[in-house]
């Protein structure tokens, strides 16, 4: 029957693998497809009969049906049609009001902007003055944005704080128009995001710090682009441009065999500091200077700082023990390796983790103080592998010894007015700033002395206040020249670093008394400290006593970082 009813094809019986498991049995009808506009739809999908901003003019123009499936919705950051900032609607404003804010051009850019780094974003005032560009639109954002990370760049790797390297940024970008910035720096990295309005996407670059160099010379000229940016001189971006690349390119003050003389100067200075004479100066210049030469041959060797801190600490611990081998005792052997050692100390890079610890920028401030162990340790290698090597052959180190007092102060301000102008060499500052670094640190000195051996104070409490000396004072030649605090302040805490305190935990250490090594070394440590926070301390009361930039109606001055709340 199924062969007279079929053709040929219908006689063969379809495989399993050719019926799928939900098609419809044989006697059945396929259902019926529901019409088109009983579709389900999208639930962000516009209403019939509501018209979207983008169409709405259209459609109503043409007297065609109002509104489709179809239409293209906007984005969600593309500002309405009829936006406009005159047709904008009123901004709500507190019952209290907002205080008014307006930065004078007679403070500081860095008094300015380190205010206006402090504020919350919903009270910074408007920007600036602009810069001059040769069209109306102003300067291409990339290019300003390239521009500050360039300068920041210069700041961070010459030792400046985060802070300070954060306002110069800011100071910057609003200069030239571009008040919604917000720079951020840590250890080597800085960035920076601009976003024109809340509706613009925003613009973000970043640049990476690979070699850190201490050049104050360069870190001055800086200082004084920036100045020039931020007040009403007329600084165009390629003028800007011309400018940085002169100060890329320029050859440090200094040549190499001035810095190797300024390291032994240093050493010798802080030699007579302990109570060595004249045959002890001779001798601790030479083991500096070579140990300066030794570094500089690792350095183009291309070994990391760690091992020239190493290689620089053991020529002078070197002629110390030989000095005490040949049993002469018109030379003291700890004065020579203490000098050594004052020339090594990173009292640099100390202050500037402990400066950014303490306005707040944690991870800069870690990093830093993570550098400084690194070469702490490579100073201890190096004189501890000296200092065994004496005792295995014979050498007779006393660490309970101390140095004789302080019985010609004469003497020893002088060498500490030397030592400061070794160290301001050493940093390749600026001749005009060398004499006041040199009578900051001669201060800083008559300062500790009295206190320590007239007043019989705590070296520690004593090394706190001269230090704050130095930075009140470092703050103030900054702000009468219009530079950065770090060419007066850095070296002139030279005399006061714990070179002394130092040496003696690494001899106990040596041999085996860690009883006193340690406790020397806590000293040391304490005293590091004491200087980085002093010098802080300074330069925030110097600020208490400068009138607050643009304080109008009651305006308080902000703390670093606040973690408070207030």
């Amino acid at each position: 029957m199924v062969a007279e009813s079929g053709g040929p094809e219908d006689q063969k019986p379809q495989s399993d693998e050719a019926r799928s498991a939900f098609a419809p049995p044989a006697g059945t009808m396929h259902p019926l497809s529901p019409p088109e506009e009983d579709h389900p739809t999208s639930e962000f999908a516009i209403p019939d009969g509501v018209v979207s901003d983008a169409s709405g003019a259209a459609s109503a123009g043409s007297g065609s049906a109002a509104g489709s499936n179809s239409d293209t919705l906007s984005s969600a950051f593309t500002p309405p049609s009829t936006y406009k900032a005159q047709q904008s609607p009123p901004a709500f404003t507190p019952a209290q009001g907002i205080p008014m804010v307006k930065l004078t051009k007679e403070a500081p850019w860095q008094d300015r902007m380190r205010t206006m780094l402090r504020m919350p974003v919903t009270e910074r005032p408007a920007a600036e003055s602009i810069q001059r560009t040769d069209d109306e639109t102003g300067p291409a954002v990339p290019r300003v944005l390239d521009l500050t990370l360039r300068i920041g760049e210069l700041l961070l790797a010459g030792g400046e704080g985060a802070e300070d390297v954060e306002a110069a940024m800011f100071a910057v970008t609003r200069s030239y128009g571009l008040d919604r910035s917000e720079p951020t720096v840590t250890f080597t990295l800085l960035s920076i995001s601009h976003q024109p309005s809340l509706v613009d996407d925003p613009v973000t670059a970043s640049r990476t710090v690979r070699r850190r160099g201490t050049d104050y010379t360069r870190l001055a000229a800086v200082f004084r682009l920036v100045d020039d940016i931020t007040s009403d001189t007329e600084v165009s971006l390629e003028e800007a441009y011309r400018r940085l690349a002169e100060i890329r390119r320029n050859r440090h003050p200094y040549p190499g065999w001035v810095l190797t003389a300024a390291a032994g100067l240093l050493a010798g200075s802080a030699s007579v500091l302990v109570g060595g004479g004249f045959l002890v100066f001779v001798v601790a210049a030479a083991g500096a200077m070579l140990g300066d030469r030794l570094a500089w041959l690792c350095a183009g060797r291309g070994l990391p700082e760690f091992y020239q801190f190493t290689v620089a600490a053991m020529p002078p611990a070197a002629l110390g023990v030989a000095l005490t081998l040949t049993h002469s005792t018109d030379v003291r052997p700890s004065a020579v390796i203490t000098g050594g050692l004052f020339a090594l100390l990173p009292g640099r890079a100390l202050v500037a983790g402990v400066q950014d610890g303490l306005t707040g920028y944690y991870i800069t401030a870690s990093a830093r103080l993570l550098e400084v162990m690194y070469f702490f340790i490579g100073i201890v290698a190096g004189v501890l592998i000296v200092l065994y090597l004496g005792l295995q052959l014979g050498a007779e180190l006393n660490p309970e010894a101390r140095f004789s007092p302080y019985n010609e102060p004469v003497v020893q301000i002088l060498a500490s007015m030397a030592l400061s102008l070794a160290f301001a060499v050493l940093l390749q500052q600026e001749r005009s700033t060398v004499l006041a670094v040199t009578l900051n640190g001669g201060v800083a000195w008559i300062i500790f002395g009295a206190m320590a051996r007239t007043g019989n104070i705590s070296p520690v409490a004593a090394t706190a206040v001269a230090a704050g000396l130095v930075g009140l004072f470092g703050q103030l030649f900054s702000r009468y020249r219009f530079h950065s605090s770090l060419p007066y302040i850095t070296a002139a805490i030279g005399p006061l670093l714990p070179g002394s305190a130092t040496y003696f935990g690494l001899l106990g250490v040596a041999q085996n008394e860690l009883d006193t090594g340690l406790a020397s070394l806590s000293t040391a440590v304490a005293t590091a400290l004491a200087i980085a926070i002093g010098v802080n301390l300074g330069s925030e009361i110097s600020r208490l006593f400068m009138g607050l930039p643009g304080a109008i109606g009651g305006a308080s001055r902000r703390a670093a970082k606040r973690t408070r709340g207030f």
